[in-house]
C-alpha cells in the first residue's frame, strides 16, 4: 500500500509540474503576442539626427502661391500657403495611427491611405477616424524667407487663427 501511495504522489507531482510549465509557456507566448500587437499599432517616433537640421529654410514667401501645398520630404512636413497669405507647416503623419498622409491636389485635401481620414488645407479633420487635426511645426518668416522648426511637432486639438503665420 505504501508503494502505491508513493506512485500516486509522484504522478500527481509530475502532473502538477507539467501543468504549471505549460501554463507558464502559454503566458509567455501571450505576452509576446501582446507586445508584437502593441508595437505594430504604436507609431514610431522619428529621431532627429545630426545630418537633419532642425530649422529648414523653405524659401522666399513669394515662391509659394496662395492656396498651395508644398511637400518637404526631408523635413517630413507640408507647407501650406492659405488663401489669406498665411503659412502652416503641417506634419505628414495622420493623427489616427501615424500613416503618411499625402496631399491630393485634385481634391484639395489630405487623404490618409490607411483608414480614409481626410483633412483640409489647414489640417482640420473633415472625415474621421482621425481624432484631431494634423500636428504643426513652428513657422517663422525673416527677411521674407519662410523657415520651419522641425525639432518637435506641436499637437493641437483644433485649428486656431493664431496658428497661421503671415508674411507681410
Amino acid at each position: 500500500m505504501n508503494k502505491n501511495n508513493t506512485s500516486t504522489t509522484q504522478t500527481h507531482t509530475r502532473r502538477t509540474f507539467l501543468t504549471r510549465f505549460w501554463l507558464l509557456l502559454g503566458l509567455a507566448a501571450l505576452a509576446e503576442l501582446v507586445w508584437v500587437a502593441v508595437s505594430f499599432v504604436k507609431p514610431k517616433k522619428q529621431k532627429q539626427t545630426a545630418a537633419t537640421p532642425s530649422i529648414i529654410t523653405a524659401g522666399p514667401v513669394d515662391s509659394f502661391d496662395l492656396g498651395s501645398v508644398t511637400a518637404f520630404p526631408r523635413g517630413r512636413f507640408y507647407l501650406a500657403r492659405l488663401e489669406n497669405g498665411g503659412f502652416l507647416a503641417l506634419s505628414r503623419e495622420c493623427t489616427h495611427l501615424g500613416c503618411t498622409v499625402p496631399w491630393v491636389e485634385e481634391e484639395n485635401r489630405f487623404v490618409c491611405p490607411c483608414h480614409a481620414s481626410t483633412f483640409d488645407i489647414k489640417g482640420v479633420v473633415t472625415n474621421p477616424p482621425a481624432p484631431r487635426p494634423l500636428d504643426i511645426f513652428p513657422v517663422t518668416i525673416e527677411n521674407d524667407v519662410v523657415m520651419v522648426d522641425v525639432s518637435e511637432a506641436v499637437e493641437r486639438k483644433r485649428f486656431e487663427v493664431g496658428q497661421v503665420v503671415r508674411g507681410y
